[in-house]
């Protein structure tokens, strides 16, 4: 189907067929906009999950179904902050107790993915680490803009910002990423 029939299409599916059929078709790039942003993907595919699950249950309050998409997008983007909140909550708590107390804990671990294991490689790995040091905002639209190649509408849509601000936090993120390039640099 042509991507406007399969707006128009959704307009008229249940949201079983509409959901079904944007699970199938937008699932991957989902997971891997919420693995670039919260960096593991157990936590990244729950995500997802959630979102979609979200969606089912507000599907009748949806005024556009063609929209449906872009607020997949944002609920997992918005997911995602959640889950990094979360772990800052964590950290800060570990860092708190007592050091015995926290080896007692142990570290969260989890199993690299095949997914992990490919960025790991020098360059992709070295993107990520620079993309990690950014500030929330400049990672999230850099992610949105070069991964999913959004227009700045639907990043701004997506991360419930004008385009303006996408255009400025877009700028400083390329502009710190240069910088942190020349450092690296020999």
């Amino acid at each position: 189907m042509a991507p406007r029939e399969v707006a128009t299409a959704t307009v008229r599916w249940s949201a079983d067929d509409a959901l079904t059929h944007l699970y199938a078709a937008h699932w991957h790039s989902l997971v891997r906009l919420s693995y670039l942003l919260v960096r593991d993907q157990q936590v990244a595919e729950e995500t997802v999950q959630d979102a979609f699950v979200a969606m089912h249950h507000r599907w009748h309050l949806l005024r556009e179904p063609e929209q449906a998409l872009a607020y997949l997008r944002r609920c997992v983007v918005n997911g995602s902050r959640s889950v990094l909140r979360h772990r800052g909550v964590e950290e800060r708590h570990l860092r708190s107790l007592p050091d015995d107390t926290r080896r007692d804990l142990g570290s969260r671990s989890t199993v690299a993915s095949a997914e992990q294991h490919a960025l790991d490689h020098d360059t992709g790995d070295r993107l990520c680490q620079a993309l990690a040091a950014l500030p929330r905002r400049q990672r999230e639209v850099l992610t949105l803009r070069y991964y999913l190649d959004l227009s700045e509408a639907q990043i701004a849509d997506a991360l419930q910002i004008s385009p303006g601000s996408v255009k400025v936090h877009a700028h400083r993120g390329l502009e710190a990423l240069r910088s942190m390039e020349e450092v690296d640099r020999p």
